[in-house]
């Protein structure tokens, strides 16, 4: 009676990868915009390197969050 669907059973588990590398992803815009900010003297070289570091801090989150299964009940 008590069966595990797909999702519990961690057989999908190749495909959350990609969500974290998909979460970098969306931060390209905000490196693109800081870059174009920083070249055309708008901010200062200051406000690129907060974009690296929200970038970086992203990813970390994300490769620290990964790899989790849930327990059988």
């Amino acid at each position: 009676m008590n069966q595990l669907s797909s999702n519990e059973s961690g057989s999908d588990t190749g495909r959350r990868g990609g969500h974290g590398w998909m979460m970098v992803v969306c931060c390209i815009p905000m490196l693109v915009l800081a870059v174009t900010l920083a070249a055309t003297g708008v901010a200062s070289a200051g406000f690129l390197l907060a974009a690296l570091m929200c970038t970086a801090m992203m990813a970390l989150m994300m490769r620290g969050m990964g790899g989790t299964t849930r327990d059988s009940r």
